[in-house]
C-alpha cells in the first residue's frame, strides 16, 4: 500500500483529534468554598488576674510554685465569689469564692472595700503580692499564714494577716443580707470551702490582692 502525502496528512489530524477530544471533555471539579466556622472567642481573665502574672513575674524569686495562682478581686462586692484560684499554665480561673474583707476597709459595712490600709491595729485587708506560708491551728482552725511582699503589706505577718475559715462568710448569708460578714483584715472563707483552699493554695503560692 502507497501512502500518499494526502492520506498522511488527513489520518494526522485524526489522530491529533483522537489524542486531543478526551483532554477536552474533562473539566474541573466544582470549587467547594470552606464552610466559614465560628471565631473562636479569646477568654478575657479579669483585669486584677493580668495584674497578678506581672506580680508573679515580679516575685518570681520568691514564688516556688507557680502553677497555680490566688486572686482578691476587691473591686466587686462582698456578695460576689470574687476569690479566684488561676491556672497560671491555661491562663484560665479554676475555681472562686466569696471572701470577706477587713472591717477596717468597709466601716459603713456596704460590702465594699473603700480603702486598704498596712497599719497594726486598723482591722483592715491590704493590698499586694503574699506569699502563703505553713498552715498552723488557731481560734479559727486550720489556717493559713502570710508573707506580705510589697511595701503596702509587709506587716501582714505581725498583724497576723492569714487565711481561715468563718461562720460569717456563707452563701446563704449573702442572699439574706446581701453581704459577707467583715473579719480583722484576714481572708476569710466559707466553712465547707476552707479545707479545699488550704489544700490547693498550699505554701509556697502567691496570693495578690487589689480593687
Amino acid at each position: 500500500m502507497t501512502i500518499t502525502r494526502r492520506l498522511f496528512i488527513g489520518g494526522g489530524i485524526c489522530i491529533g483529534a483522537g489524542f486531543a477530544a478526551p483532554s477536552a471533555a474533562i473539566t474541573n471539579p466544582p470549587v467547594i468554598p470552606p464552610i466559614p466556622q465560628p471565631p473562636v472567642a479569646a477568654t478575657k481573665l479579669p483585669l486584677p488576674v493580668s495584674q497578678a502574672l506581672e506580680a508573679l513575674s515580679k516575685h518570681n524569686a520568691r514564688i516556688i510554685h507557680r502553677d497555680r495562682i490566688a486572686v482578691a478581686d476587691y473591686a466587686l462586692h462582698s456578695a460576689e465569689a470574687r476569690f479566684y484560684l488561676v491556672n497560671v499554665e491555661a491562663g484560665q480561673i479554676e475555681a472562686d469564692y466569696l471572701v470577706s474583707h477587713g472591717r477596717g476597709s468597709d466601716p459603713a459595712n456596704t460590702g465594699y472595700v473603700e480603702r486598704f490600709s498596712n497599719r497594726p491595729g486598723s482591722y483592715a485587708s491590704s493590698s499586694g503580692s503574699f506569699l502563703t506560708a505553713d498552715t498552723y491551728y488557731g481560734k479559727h482552725g486550720r489556717s493559713r499564714r502570710l508573707h506580705g511582699l510589697d511595701p503596702e503589706n509587709n506587716r501582714a505577718w505581725d498583724r497576723a494577716i492569714v487565711i481561715h475559715g468563718a461562720d460569717y462568710v456563707d452563701r446563704s448569708m449573702a442572699e439574706l443580707q446581701g453581704r459577707v460578714g467583715r473579719s480583722l483584715g484576714c481572708f476569710a472563707f466559707e466553712q465547707d470551702k476552707i479545707s479545699e483552699i488550704l489544700e490547693r493554695l498550699g505554701p509556697g503560692r502567691l496570693l495578690f490582692s487589689t480593687k
